[in-house]
């Protein structure tokens, strides 16, 4: 039985807000102060009949409406339950980018996932030798790896490879000068751009050589005796193609070496192996860069590496000391559960015949297209029943990427779902923005990619197929917007 409001209409609707005291006696409140506890509950009250007050110049018997005691109970259970549900929460990546920083980037393999609930549950060896009986560096549990896998004389770890550079440049260059290409200078995601790191590192930029071509001799006259390192960067996100021109890392350490100069690379997306021996285009390996002379190395942990976010520095002892050095070391290390999920990735790559089996950012980019057709050609009809007079679905030929500045000028072939709202009384463009909220609400929410008025479901990255086909039939497809 509802309750019922004691005012009249035309009166005012601030007497008619019940008090705080008023709603905590209801049966209902008194079940959820039990279950969230009366400061949650009382909070959540608080903030519902603050709201109410907004609703002063709104018409009478609507606000009157809204002051009953049942209403203001269903919507204090509506907020404690959103107060409750976890932001974090699974998708299903289907935007045909593998390594999508939105959506958190490389999926952990189950060894990693393994030693995180080990270390988060446990009082771990993080810094403790247990041989010796006393502190030992953290670093320890992942240099030996590093070492190697690339070649390189130290390694130290930091919690993202922004951080990891900053942290070079802070440690090499303070108040100095670093040489870098026009070229190299790259914008990452969320206007994070090289220079400004470079400026909150404390040191000056020299750009040298132009957009398209630098030579070895820019780099030459540009150093003087203000200059601190040579820089090299990942051309993470784009790539120039035609008339261009760049220097090899070869070249480059020759060179510093001439001037007493240190030649740091940037790599970005950190293959510890060839991706050739899968198929896949070559990137520059860490050991490619150490073996060519290249002092120090920084990568991503969570990139072609496919690990957890982490920045590394490998290379020379003494520069890598240096870093370790550095007071900011300690605001950007890693914590125990990263070291160690980095660790048990690490462990993965001494046998690389099963990489591809083990690690799910690998086992995304080599998918056979076969494969990848035969399970849209199990999910269309399924799908297609599900949007029976919302939408017509077909199977398209399609192009995924790895993303997040790995391999940027490489496509990988794939195949997707192509769903094209049904055009009655509406527009193309809106009705396919409302299609793809309506695949975001559900359980496991689905996020695919909307382009020209279509939404695409790329299937590469469709592991759990039962999960996703399960989760169709509670489409809330509005049959206020179904065409008739």
């Amino acid at each position: 039985m509802h309750a019922s409001n004691p005012m009249k209409p035309g009166r005012p609707i601030q007497a008619a807000i019940p008090s705080v005291d008023r709603i905590l006696a209801l049966s209902p409140i008194v079940a959820m102060i039990d279950e969230h506890g009366r400061e949650a509950v009382v909070r959540a009250v608080r903030e519902e009949l603050g709201g109410l007050r907004a609703l002063l110049g709104a018409p009478a018997e609507a606000a009157l409406a809204q002051t009953a005691t049942d209403h203001i109970s269903a919507r204090v259970a509506a907020r404690l339950e959103a107060a409750a549900t976890a932001s974090i929460k699974p998708v299903f990546n289907l935007t045909g980018t593998i390594l999508h920083t939105n959506l958190g980037r490389a999926l952990l393999p189950q060894e990693a996932v393994q030693a995180i609930a080990v270390a988060a549950t446990n009082a771990v060896n993080l810094e403790f030798d247990l041989h010796a009986g006393k502190r030992d560096d953290r670093d320890r549990h992942l240099e030996s790896a590093l070492m190697r896998m690339t070649g390189a004389e130290r390694a130290t770890v930091v919690n993202n490879n922004a951080a990891a550079v900053l942290l070079v440049l802070n440690t090499l260059a303070q108040r100095r000068e670093v040489v870098v290409s026009r070229g190299e200078l790259i914008e990452i995601g969320g206007e994070f751009r090289m220079p400004e790191i470079m400026k909150r590192a404390g040191c000056r930029l020299v750009e040298v050589g132009t957009t398209n071509r630098t030579h070895l001799r820019d780099y030459a006259e540009a150093i003087g005796p203000r200059t601190a390192l040579i820089m090299k960067v990942h051309p993470s996100n784009f790539q120039v193609v035609g008339f261009t021109k760049s220097v090899a890392e070869g070249a480059l350490s020759r060179l510093a070496r001439e001037r007493g100069l240190p030649l740091v690379c940037d790599l970005g997306a950190g293959a510890l192996l060839d991706m050739r021996r899968w198929g896949l285009p070559h990137e520059n390996t860490v050991a490619e860069m150490i073996a060519a002379g290249v002092d120090l190395v920084t990568f991503s942990g969570d990139k072609l590496l496919g690990g957890p976010q982490a920045g590394l520095i490998v290379g020379r002892s003494d520069l890598v000391n240096l870093v370790n050095r550095n007071a900011l070391k300690r605001a950007v290390r890693l914590d125990k559960l990263r070291v160690a999920a980095l660790e048990a990735t690490l462990r993965l790559y001494s046998n690389p015949e099963r990489l591809a089996s083990r690690l799910p950012v690998l086992k995304h980019m080599i998918r056979s297209l076969s494969d990848i057709k035969a399970q849209a050609d199990r999910i269309l009809p399924v799908i297609a029943h599900a949007l029976a007079g919302w939408a017509t679905v077909t199977m398209e030929k399609c192009e995924s990427q790895v993303g997040s500045g790995s391999l940027p000028a490489d496509r990988l072939p794939s195949f997707a779902l192509a769903i094209r709202p049904s055009i009655v009384r509406r527009k193309a463009l809106v009705r396919v923005d409302a299609l793809s909220r309506v695949f975001r609400t559900l359980s496991v929410p689905v996020v695919g990619r909307v382009n020209d008025g279509v939404f695409y479901l790329d299937l590469r990255c469709l592991d759990d197929e039962k999960r996703f086909l399960i989760q169709l039939e509670h489409l809330d497809l509005d049959a206020r917007h179904k065409p008739t």
